[in-house]
């Protein structure tokens, strides 16, 4: 692991030479292929260092968080357009996905904990720094305190477990079973805002809304899987206490999904709706993962994998049209079938694997928990069937309102996507619907 560590550090001084920007999105793709081909296939820990290895859930999540970040860069092309800061841009990116590198290789919990926190700064920094209204300083207090609030309990019951067993070792951790229930809560409460659960999911939608184009791709793609990931973690030790009380994140999410499919519906906002879809679908990956079953942890990692590339493509198109048409209202954005008529394929595949259409890593993924969460009690069949309609019509309202109806008076005829935009949504779009073939490692292969 130290090699990716140390490439992403030596791409720090880059960030300061002018017009190094694409060589920075160039080095970085590079290192997603040198990252590929180091197939960590397995379920133990590989390439291990002294604090830093990486398993088959890791590796797959370190090569999203790569993956993402590469086409951050690309699809920000306006910040190097505008000049507007680009070095700092640059460099609170690659601060971020070092940080998020280390977040998914340690296998110590509380360099987890540490670098999860951190990862927040960076953040933070792009939805202020280049965020568009005003209102982005309350968005920036609202993610801020949502996440420190839960956190500091989390740091508390960290030192419990240090003090118990004299170690943080993830894979020695697997050993213990604790059956304390403020530990239990004191754990799990910070990945349940992360994720984020329904009740505590008030910081996201206005995050996304208030975040640049970047902000909400990363937001999007890694912020919410660093909940689930942490939960597959911390479950391995607290499977008694998820037998007790999991039943309640369970309830709380399924029916929250429904809400929250409802609350899409409604929205005018385009990066609202996509930002709320977010929370649907970690909803149902929550409930999965929660029911600690095989299906179960292996269909939200595939879910995890799949929506944070489809909800960063759908971010990414939202942008489009906004650096086009200047609003993100449903009420301007229409009639786009006339207005960039090649766009509109995207918008296509992309509502489509959004509602979980094959071949999308979405649908292996929502058949899995759909299972396991059936297996656990079939009384939620009823909420599923409805968060599974809701969550098609959304994406149909999304797509329909957006394509149909009569263009906007004050925009200009025709306009068509540049090379760069295509090229953004195809390389969200294709490995979303190429990992089905190679199916097996997103099931991790247990």
């Amino acid at each position: 692991m130290l090699k990716f560590i140390m490439f992403i550090l030596f791409l720090l001084p880059l960030c300061f030479i002018n017009n190094m920007y694409w060589m920075v999105h160039n080095f970085l793709f590079l290192l997603c292929f040198i990252f590929i081909f180091m197939n960590m296939y397995s379920n133990y820990f590989m390439s291990i260092s002294y604090l830093f290895g990486c398993d088959l859930i890791s590796y797959g999540l370190i090569l999203l968080s790569m993956w993402i970040v590469s086409l951050m860069i690309m699809a920000s092309e306006s910040i190097y357009k505008y000049n507007n800061y680009v070095n700092l841009f640059l460099l609170n990116i690659i601060i971020l996905l070092i940080l998020l590198v280390l977040t998914f290789s340690s296998m110590n919990l509380f360099m987890f904990y540490l670098f999860f926190e951190s990862s927040l700064i960076p953040t933070l920094f792009l939805i202020l720094g280049w965020g568009y209204q005003p209102e982005r300083l309350q968005a920036g207090i609202y993610l801020l305190f949502y996440t420190l609030l839960v956190s500091l309990p989390m740091l508390v019951g960290i030192f419990y477990l240090y003090n118990f067993m004299g170690h943080m070792n993830f894979y020695l951790m697997m050993n213990y079973n604790f059956n304390l229930d403020i530990l239990y809560f004191s754990l799990i409460m910070a990945f349940l805002v992360k994720m984020p659960m329904f009740l505590v999911h008030l910081w996201l939608p206005k995050a996304h809304v208030e975040a640049p184009v970047s902000g909400s791709m990363i937001l999007a793609g890694i912020m919410l899987k660093l909940g689930g990931y942490g939960l597959l973690r911390v479950f391995s030790f607290l499977q008694i206490m998820g037998l007790k009380f999991n039943y309640i994140w369970i309830s709380i999410s399924l029916v929250g999904g429904v809400l929250v499919s409802l609350i899409c519906l409604c929205q005018t906002d385009l990066k609202a709706l996509i930002a709320y879809s977010s929370v649907a679908h970690m909803g149902i990956v929550l409930s999965g993962l929660m029911t600690l079953t095989y299906t179960g942890i292996c269909g939200s990692y595939s879910l995890m994998i799949g929506h944070g590339l489809c909800s960063s493509g759908l971010f990414c198109l939202a942008n489009i049209t906004y650096e086009r048409l200047s609003s993100r209202s449903l009420l301007i954005n229409k009639g786009l079938l006339n207005f960039m008529p090649s766009m509109s394929l995207w918008w296509f595949l992309l509502s489509s694997s959004n509602m979980a259409a094959p071949p999308s890593l979405n649908l292996l993924g929502e058949i899995s928990l759909i299972n396991s969460i059936i297996s656990w009690s079939w009384v939620s069949m009823i909420s599923l069937s409805f968060l599974s309609f809701f969550s098609a019509a959304y994406s149909l309202y999304l797509y329909a309102y957006s394509q149909h109806g009569k263009s906007f008076s004050g925009i200009y005829l025709l306009s068509t996507g540049t090379n760069r935009e295509f090229l953004l949504l195809f390389l969200h779009w294709f490995p979303l619907n190429l990992l089905i073939l190679k199916s097996e490692m997103c099931m991790l292969w247990l």
